[in-house]
């Protein structure tokens, strides 16, 4: 299960950044206002980082019980 998690994670931040990533590079590319977007990829990395950290953090969380219902035993 937890291993599924990661895999899962992984996933899901991937599918994210690259919807979030790929149209803001063709914007900022293909149109003239475009540069000014180039003000928001600073947030918009963060918001990514501040993701990939829920993540992990939600990926850990089945480990962290799995481990600790183990010591139980």
């Amino acid at each position: 299960m937890t291993r599924h998690r990661f895999v899962v994670a992984i996933s899901l931040w991937f599918l994210v950044a690259l919807g979030v990533i790929v149209p803001l590079v063709w914007l900022i590319n293909n149109r003239d206002w475009g540069v000014a977007l180039m003000l928001l990829v600073p947030f918009i990395v963060y918001g990514l980082m501040r993701l990939g950290r829920l993540l992990e953090a939600w990926a850990n969380t089945a480990h962290r019980s799995s481990a600790s219902d183990s010591t139980l035993r």
